[in-house]
């Protein structure tokens, strides 16, 4: 890898946004006219020579920082023992403090911390581009997986047929090795800023869709295997399965069914360096922040096994808060393990390489409303009370709005938001709740509510600290604060 691979971070459309992203959807959202967006922008414009830019007013402690490691030991190994004496009557693995509220840090893997940053903000509309690549792609992996399964039934005798299996199986493994360099390149082309952030989504989309056709091929092989007498599943195909799970996403899942219009538009965050990937988008119809890293320089692909105890303790050791007082469920064999660890504030999914002994794919699925990693700043302004609830680059950010008055929610205006300087762009309509979600870009930004004739501002904001692995940062090896 390169010492300082290019990071490109960039938000892409999918979709123009008509309504608001909210963290509870209620039944029927709120949305901007196309018209009334417009002059929203005209009203910010016009107000910016006089309208005093705020700098944060109030900014409230966040709930769960980066280095806090209550509820752990030390060394993160070990998860603390229940305080039996909490006067709350609370038990001590629900994440909360006394007054309730989280106390977790959800860490993220993230492209490498050495890495040479550039970041941008790029708006596009619902089509990604051609879809016919990729339904060429998925059509040509179906065919021939009803190709392998007929060559198979059609074989004369056991053996041949037990040869026939075995060799589909090692068709589909070097399939994978195809789909791993097809995505490597792909990362590297849009980290070089020779593939656009739309194509490299598509490129992904592709990936995923083709990778989900080999998987359920090798689901089909299974089924075979076991029918065949004197025969059973290659040792080798659940790790296979598993390493093909690591290029189907939650992010890419959406983005495919958006592609598809069995969805509607969000926010995608994309960050690429070498070897490295990051995508993060809002769940609007469950309420969650969604995101996928994979990182290519943790995986050795030619390692060792690595049992799924092993692989527990990799994730436990790299996520102490989220894991701490939780049962992780591994699931794999060889030399990939992938874990899965319920919460309640949502689900996260590492995929473990032996070699390394190292996560390297993560994919979170986070509830919004209950996000611990926010930090809150408000201003009261032109008869508004606005709350930014801000979080890390590409995570997410909560845009509150209440009346100044009564502090009833403030529902169906038009919030805005401009980065380092650019043109305001719409992230929606408030919501009954007077709240609407976006993605927090990689530098300052600022958020304009705008009601004509009135206008609220915040300036000067900055997405908040990267809550990195514990392995993964630039200062590994120092002490936890």
């Amino acid at each position: 890898m390169r010492a300082l691979p290019v990071l490109v971070a960039l938000f892409m459309v999918l979709a123009p946004i008509a309504g608001a992203v909210t963290a509870a959807p209620p039944a029927s959202d709120p949305t901007v006219d196309a018209a009334d967006a417009v002059n929203a922008f005209d009203a910010v414009d016009a107000v910016d020579a006089d309208v005093q830019h705020l700098q944060p007013t109030d900014t409230v402690a966040q709930t769960g920082d980066g280095g806090d490691t209550s509820g752990d030991d030390t060394n993160g190994d070990e998860p603390a023992e229940n305080d039996e004496n909490d006067t709350d009557g609370e038990s001590a693995d629900d994440g909360s403090d006394a007054n309730g509220e989280p106390e977790v840090t959800f860490r993220v893997l993230s492209t490498p911390p050495d890495a040479d940053p550039r970041a941008g903000v790029h708006g596009h509309d619902a089509n990604l581009g051609t879809s016919l690549g990729l339904e060429v792609g998925e059509v040509d992996a179906a065919l021939e997986t009803e190709a392998v399964v007929q060559r198979i039934e059609d074989a004369e005798t056991t053996a041949e047929r037990q040869r026939r299996i075995l060799a589909a199986v090692n068709q589909v493994e070097q399939d994978e090795v195809s789909l791993h360099s097809r995505q490597i390149s792909a990362v590297d082309a849009h980290a070089a800023g020779e593939l656009s952030d739309r194509e490299l989504l598509a490129e992904l989309v592709a990936v995923a869709a083709v990778a989900r056709e080999y998987d359920a091929r090798l689901d089909v092989l299974d089924e075979l295997a076991e029918g065949t007498e004197g025969f059973s599943s290659p040792s080798r195909l659940d790790e296979l399965q598993v390493q093909l799970q690591v290029y189907e996403g939650p992010v890419r899942d959406r983005a495919l069914a958006t592609l598809r219009g069995e969805t509607g538009g969000s926010e995608v965050h994309v960050e690429s360096s070498g070897g490295a990937l990051v995508l993060a988008t809002i769940d609007e119809s469950e309420g969650q922040y969604v995101r996928e890293a994979f990182r290519n320089d943790r995986w050795d692909r030619g390692g060792g096994t690595i049992s799924s105890e092993d692989a527990i303790n990799a994730t436990v050791a790299s996520y102490p808060e989220t894991t701490a007082l939780r049962e992780p469920d591994a699931f794999g064999a060889g030399a990939v393990q992938r874990i899965t660890v319920s919460h309640e504030f949502g689900e996260l999914r590492t995929f473990v390489s032996g070699g390394t002994d190292q996560v390297f794919v993560e994919y979170q699925r986070t509830d919004l409303e209950t996000f611990p990693d926010y930090e809150t700043v408000t201003t009261t302004e032109d008869g508004f009370n606005v709350t930014v609830d801000r979080s890390y680059p590409g995570g997410p950010v909560v845009v509150t709005v209440l009346d100044d008055e009564d502090g009833d929610p403030v529902t169906g205006v038009t919030v805005t938001k401009s980065v380092s300087g650019g043109d305001s762009e719409a992230i929606g309509a408030t919501d009954g709740d007077g709240a609407v979600v976006t993605l927090s870009p990689t530098g300052t930004y600022r958020i304009n509510v705008v009601d004509e004739p009135r206008v609220a501002v915040i300036d000067g904001l900055e997405p908040t600290e990267l809550p990195r692995l514990v392995d993964d940062r630039v200062d590994e090896g120092s002490d936890e604060e």
